[in-house]
């Protein structure tokens, strides 16, 4: 089997050519039905040979950087599997991470070609991306005047050149560059090789048993990407995919009942907002087999509720992992309702689950300096909280054009494979689970000695009243103060508590356990800000800041 991430879809082309790769949203119908267009595995195939043809005869070569800025839709995913056919490297940047990372994620990155619509490319001009670098520029849309060509006739010549023949592309080369969301400091891109992501799928679809000629409803487009290497069919919602809180549930709805979709992909934000509406008017949804939720542990309300949506023999499964390695771990709703949930309001983190059986997980002793090679040494005790390390075929080896943040992130095992510092801190039961219990960087240096945010936060978090809290720490690291920043539940049952009364309960809860004992001080915040990915990820560099200025 060829070792291009494409060839999933050329071989699904083969096997059923008329099968729907995806669905696409193409107006309305009445009744505020969405109107949607199908297109088939053969259609994608053959429309992303045609680009992969047109982009070689512009003389983009095997290796290439090439800047995609496409929403998610038929270009997007015509144009992802033309660059990954030709060999050459897409950088995909979240656009919502702001103007000026953006411009120094596509500084670092290096693009020989722009590939975006109409808007990205004014952008391009008026913030100066990649002044200088560019050899290419593609516009998908019409082309104003910024030069280059259009999709549309990179497409015409490419289908004109006859068939297409694709140049031999290997395991071990690059695939992407894939920038993290940038929650815990500036974006780095994690640079991906065709093995990382065939190795992804593989772990994916065995963890999960995804069959052939399932429908998915993903939320977050990256996901889709894997949809053609599953056998999956895809339906793309209509949904601003930089805020998926705001997803409107009704039509995540009519997508799943008028698609029977089997598998739904979707942040902890986006579960939340669908829950809360679907679960009290008793939606239900027979077609769904699984869910899949990752990006920030899932609240147990939110799989309480999502589980009262689904059929009993259904499964809501939480993979842990990062971009730089994914997956890593799995845990289904029913442990985290039956009882893994009651012991991180208990304060023991949260558990992630199993790790998979081709990752190695281990606990190393928390530093924040580079480690060169493995050592057992590094190993902390049975039960003891330290830094999370992974060993797998999905891990990325390197971070472009970052080699103090690679050698930071990375340790060479003995066999000479590649080990990934997630960066979050956590544990292993004596049952081989791992618990999560918050990011390094995040945790608190106090007089009292270190606390862990997710170890904490849990405890407080089984409050009714509480939607979501953050620890943070005031003053200088050695002594830091730890203050409790709490995000309010809207809907509450019963009386709703004063701030103060709320305050004094939380105090009372915090007493009973002694790792949150020193948290005496409590502020309220309106709304925390999160990741532009995700909208779970709590940004909490800046609600640091923000206590620093009330303290």
């Amino acid at each position: 089997m060829s070792e291009n991430v494409a060839s999933a879809l050329s071989a699904m082309a083969a096997a059923q050519p008329e099968t729907p790769a995806m669905y696409l949203p193409d107006g309305w119908e009445g009744g505020g039905q969405l109107r949607y267009r199908a297109i088939s595995f053969a259609q994608l195939d053959t429309d992303s040979n045609e680009i992969a043809a047109g982009l070689q005869g512009l003389g983009l070569q095997k290796g290439s950087r090439v800047a995609l800025m496409v929403p998610p839709g038929e270009a997007f995913f015509g144009v992802t599997f033309a660059l990954f056919k030709v060999g050459l490297v897409p950088i995909l940047i979240d656009p919502g991470i702001g103007l000026k990372a953006l411009k120094t994620c596509l500084a670092e990155a290096q693009p020989e070609a722009f590939i975006g619509i109409p808007k990205a490319q004014i952008a391009r001009l008026l913030f100066g991306w990649c002044r200088g670098q560019l050899k290419h520029v593609v516009t998908v849309g019409p082309r104003l005047f910024w030069g280059g060509t259009t999709l549309k006739a990179i497409q015409q010549k490419g289908a004109a050149a006859g068939p297409y023949v694709a140049p031999e592309v290997g395991g071990d080369d690059p695939a992407a560059v894939l920038f993290t969301s940038g929650s815990t400091g500036i974006p780095k891109g994690a640079l991906y090789r065709h093995r990382n992501f065939m190795a992804q799928v593989a772990m994916i679809r065995d963890r999960y048993q995804i069959e052939p000629g399932e429908v998915d409803l993903p939320t977050f487009p990256l996901f889709a990407l894997f949809d053609p290497a599953l056998g999956m069919t895809a339906v793309i919602p209509k949904m601003d995919f930089t805020r998926p809180a705001k997803a409107d549930p009704v039509l995540l709805a009519q997508a799943i009942e008028r698609f029977q979709c089997t598998n739904m992909f979707g942040s902890p934000a986006l579960l939340n907002t669908f829950s809360r509406w679907g679960e009290p008017a008793g939606k239900k949804f027979p077609s769904l087999r699984r869910i899949l939720s990752a990006g920030a542990p899932v609240p147990a309300a939110v799989l309480s509720r999502c589980r009262a949506m689904i059929p009993e023999d259904a499964t809501i499964s939480t993979p842990y992992g990062a971009t730089e390695s994914l997956p890593v771990a799995s845990i289904e709703s029913r442990e985290v309702l039956a009882e893994t949930g009651a012991k991180t309001a208990q304060g023991k983190g949260v558990c992630v689950g199993l790790p998979d059986p081709k990752a190695k997980v281990r606990i190393i002793k928390i530093s924040d300096h580079a480690i060169e090679s493995w050592s057992d040494d590094l190993l902390v005790g049975e039960g003891e909280i330290g830094e999370i390390v992974v060993n797998s075929p999905a891990v990325t080896t390197e971070y472009f054009g970052r080699p103090e943040q690679t050698a930071l992130a990375k340790i060479r095992d003995v066999d000479g494979s590649v080990i990934h510092r997630m960066g979050d801190l956590g544990a292993l039961d004596e049952a081989g689970r791992l618990w999560f219990c918050g990011r390094k960087s995040h945790r608190l240096e106090t007089a009292q000695g270190p606390m862990y945010t997710l170890c904490c936060e849990g405890v407080f978090n089984d409050h009714p009243q509480v939607f979501r809290t953050a620890l943070v720490g005031t003053g200088e690291r050695g002594a830091q103060e730890p203050v409790l920043l709490v995000e309010r539940e809207l809907e509450v049952s019963g009386p709703r508590l004063s701030a103060a009364e709320l305050t004094a309960e939380l105090l009372e809860l915090g007493s009973r356990w002694s790792h949150t004992q020193a948290i005496q001080k409590v502020i309220y915040h309106p709304g925390f800000p999160v990741d532009i990915r995700h909208n779970a990820k709590i940004n909490r560099e800046q609600l640091s800041r923000w206590a620093e200025q009330r303290r």
